[in-house]
């Protein structure tokens, strides 16, 4: 029985572990509670700029003036900015809820100069200079009734369009999670297709050298079995894993597959050392190396040879497995069958269109897989 010809001596890697997903929270307090700032310190700064034009910041009825003029629309903006969170629709620009603004904006205008021209009552001689009803129109003007229905429009044009980007953000980050959970759903799939697949080949392969009476050779199927269950319930999918974790359960695959073939197989493992710390997709080359066996070395009448390679090409890690079976017509088109086309999609998953794969029969006989991927160390 032929031994594994290897460059290196394989180490088992502790498995990484999945990274815990936590989905796009709603805006919380903190959001809140900024903008709220935001709008208060802007008002002050208003109407002590106001006031300051007037006549100054520290005469009393500037002051008053600047501090009723701003706030009021501090206040407005205030209800508007906490009201979005809790009612959506009111901060929204649909046809009907600006239809609705128009005539809130216009009564808010409205009672905003009313409340100013009621300043002028303060003045306890105020009835030596006008009428009340010429105190209380003293700010009605047309020009300035314009004013405060642009100033409306203004404040809640800010916070529609501050809200609008808020849930713009909340829906994209929502739509990419969704995309990773459907993606990372389609991986745990295709895994869970995977491991059966080969799981069922080798109690099958187990049965038949018990009946056969190859107990003893049953049993060292058993362990290297056992050693690959551990090794996989150990990791989280979706998952890279180090190459030469992965290394390890092909070569306790290959065991168990040189009991059932003896020197009908002889097997290759050529590794450099500085490909060993890259990682790759957890179960990668084993239905690969399955392939090899199952569709080329099964069929030959003399022995064969399954060899594969793992080195590293500056940014990229090459991966190629090779097998001297039956030929052209041994093998499936390249892309059938469960595992080459499983490697493909799992590939696409990691490395969307930045890795190569090529899956062909061999001039001289046999078949070739070859696989480039971006080298990324544990």
């Amino acid at each position: 029985m032929n031994s594994f010809a290897a460059t290196s001596t394989l180490v088992a890697a502790t498995p990484s572990r999945a990274a815990v997903r936590k989905a796009p929270a709603e805006p919380g307090s903190r959001t809140r509670i900024f903008g709220f700032a935001v709008i208060v310190l802007s008002s002050l700064a208003l109407a002590c700029a106001t006031a300051s034009e007037c006549h100054s910041v520290f005469y009393p009825p500037s002051l008053r003036y600047g501090m009723v003029l701003w706030t009021w629309w501090g206040f407005i903006g205030t209800t508007l900015w906490l009201g979005g969170f809790r009612h959506p629709k009111i901060v929204r620009l649909s046809p009907t809820a600006i239809g609705v603004h128009v005539i809130l904006g216009c009564a808010l205008g409205l009672a905003h100069l009313l409340l100013l021209g009621s300043l002028g009552f303060i003045d306890v001689n105020w009835r030596a200079h006008a009428t009340g009803y010429q105190v209380w129109m003293n700010l009605m003007t047309i020009n300035r009734f314009g004013i405060e229905i642009l100033i409306y429009g203004f404040v809640l044009g800010i916070i529609g369009i501050t809200h609008f980007q808020m849930r713009a953000q909340r829906d994209a980050m929502k739509s990419l999670e969704l995309q990773k959970q459907l993606s990372e759903a389609q991986l745990r799939a295709l895994q869970m297709q995977l491991e059966p697949h080969f799981l069922f080949n080798t109690l099958n392969a187990i049965t038949t050298l018990v009946e056969l009476g190859r107990q003893q050779q049953a049993v060292e199927m058993l362990e290297h079995l056992n050693a690959i269950l551990k090794s996989t319930l150990r990791r989280t999918t979706p998952e890279k894993v180090r190459l030469s974790e992965e290394l390890e359960v092909v070569e306790n695959y290959l065991a168990i597959e040189q009991v059932r073939f003896a020197d009908r197989l002889r097997i290759e493992l050529k590794v450099e050392p500085s490909a060993l710390d890259s990682l790759v997709p957890c179960f990668l080359l084993q239905p690969i190396v399955e392939n090899a066996i199952r569709h080329g070395i099964a069929h030959c009448e003399s022995d064969g040879l399954v060899e594969a390679t793992a080195r590293r090409d500056g940014d990229l890690l090459r991966l190629e497995v090779r097998d001297s079976g039956a030929g052209r017509n041994g093998h499936p088109k390249p892309g059938n069958g469960i595992g080459l086309k499983n490697t493909r999609e799992r590939l696409a998953h990691f490395y969307q269109d930045s890795y190569a794969m090529k899956a062909q029969p061999l001039a001289h006989g046999g078949f070739e897989v070859a696989i480039a991927i971006p080298y990324e160390r544990y």
